[in-house]
């Protein structure tokens, strides 16, 4: 019986070992990709995007000739046609950074799964593993951007939080693989954890365009004025396609962030016999929640485009950000552990 247990403490350890050697080569993968595509926002050709399943019906008759669109106009949004406006910076290099940013995505994964072996359980039990999977998650999105909408453009501004992100995690945040408090031996960690992750890494995704589009925004208003543009802020894609693709990862994140809350209270009535309890991570959870619903609200109901709708969605995110750091180490709650 000792030497079986001598094997599997043995394997842990081998698999611990491989675990945070990967997290070195991942963070070196995603630097790269970062720097071949910030090679690409600055050196390629501005081309036009094909099939990019965001399109804004009647947007080239909607512009005079010679003149522009208001662009926080209400735009219908119709996914079965090309955009033929739409064009970004495009080079090889930024093929290869899609290739390296898949490869570190899956050195990510590799990561996570052999320090969930290693640890013998769901690996998001505390915050270092928590940042490792929601940066895994974000790049999932952004890949699936870049595959599906053209979106590569996006790849300088989602791997530099994501770079930062790990950067923070292997420095600070770091701990032993290991087991975790009673709390946490629950099927629900699979599920209220796994779901906020998910909806967070497309957030991500989200507050990244939205920060691109300002970018844009004020790069197209310039340009309006008879201002000469230079340099990676000239190349980006239009601010109308940003806020779209802002829009449509949103759409994507927030019902998982609601069904996220709603688990999570069920978990709370099983772990602690009530749904709720004004926990600081319940409070922040859900005003996070009421700020992605007020954004979604304002376009839907109100035809808020643009400025308007990315500034709420923005805040949204700060929410987001402050519910993930802020909280777990400015307050005390039932959520401390996290």
């Amino acid at each position: 019986m000792q030497h079986v247990l001598a094997a599997e403490a043995a394997v842990d350890q081998d698999m611990a070992a491989v675990s945070d050697g990967l997290i070195i080569a991942m963070i070196v993968a995603y630097a790269i990709a970062l720097f071949l595509f910030a090679l690409e926002a600055a050196f390629g050709r501005r081309e036009r995007l094909r099939n990019t399943r965001l399109v804004a019906v009647g947007a080239s008759a909607a512009a005079p000739a010679g003149g522009t669109v208001d662009l926080d106009d209400d735009l219908a949004v119709d996914v079965r046609h090309r955009e033929p406006e739409a064009s970004a910076s495009r080079h090889v290099v930024g093929a290869v950074a899609v290739v390296v940013t898949a490869l570190a995505f899956l050195l990510n994964a590799g990561q996570i799964v052999t320090r969930g072996l290693a640890a013998d359980r769901w690996p998001w039990g505390n915050m270092f593993e928590f940042v490792v999977a929601i940066c895994l998650c974000g790049v999932g999105a952004f890949l699936f951007a870049a595959v599906r909408y053209q979106a590569r453009f996006l790849g300088t501004f989602v791997l530099v939080p994501v770079l930062l992100l790990l950067g923070i995690a292997a420095r600070w945040l770091y701990s032993e693989a290991g087991p975790v408090i009673p709390a946490l031996h629950s099927y629900w960690i699979a599920i209220h954890v796994s779901a906020a992750i998910l909806a967070t890494g497309g957030f991500m995704v989200s507050g990244s365009a939205a920060v691109t589009y300002l970018v844009a925004r004020r790069t197209e208003l310039k340009r309006a004025a008879g201002t000469a543009v230079s340099g990676i802020a000239a190349k980006l894609p239009s601010s109308e396609l940003l806020d779209r693709v802002s829009h449509r990862f949103v759409l994507f994140a927030f019902p998982l962030w609601t069904f996220g809350i709603i688990a999570g209270a069920v978990w709370a009535d099983e772990a602690w016999g009530r749904f709720w309890g004004w926990d600081p991570k319940e409070v922040w959870s859900f005003i996070t929640w009421v700020v992605y619903a007020a954004y979604l609200h304002a376009r839907a109901t109100a035809g808020w485009r643009g400025s308007k709708a990315t500034w709420i969605g923005l805040v949204g995110f700060a929410c987001l950000l402050f519910n993930f750091f802020g909280v777990n180490y400015l307050f005390s709650g039932l959520h401390s552990y996290a």
